[in-house]
């Protein structure tokens, strides 16, 4: 079982302080040979007639050497579970959960915003200390 990210419980309580049930804590990923573990998986109905949102959320912090070495790792992972989870379960749809500081002083780079628009990268920008969800990125 990999280890939790520090801002795994502020997400989670966004999640479901925004009306979203956990249904997997983490979230297990197979295919073929490849086991892999994202953070965790939700569901929000929308209407009784309807079939409801399934997510898959990856949670990152960006606390190490570097903002871009931080954001190289996490785009190669979220790539890898996308690509396996389209496979495998593509009625989820995978979402990157970042703090709304790095939204702020990392992701509002042209340079960044032209890499996240080019791979098709949703992000779940939430402000972790009033553990509210302030954006979704599609």
């Amino acid at each position: 079982m990999p280890a939790k990210d520090i801002y795994h419980n502020e997400v989670k309580n966004a999640l479901l302080k925004d009306g979203w049930t956990i249904t997997a804590d983490p979230y297990f990923i197979k295919y073929e040979d490849a086991e892999l573990y994202a953070d965790l998986a939700a569901e929000k109905p929308i209407a009784a007639q309807r079939q409801g949102q399934k997510i898959v959320v990856e949670i990152k912090t960006f606390v190490g050497r570097s903002l871009m070495y931080d954001f190289h790792g996490a785009l190669g992972q979220y790539m890898v579970y996308r690509n396996l989870i389209q496979l495998t379960e593509p009625e989820y749809k995978l979402y990157l959960a970042i703090d709304d500081v790095v939204y702020q002083n990392f992701f509002q780079r042209k340079s960044i915003q032209l890499i996240t628009n080019e791979n098709k990268l949703c992000l779940m920008v939430v402000e972790m200390e009033k553990e509210e969800i302030m954006q979704w990125i599609n």
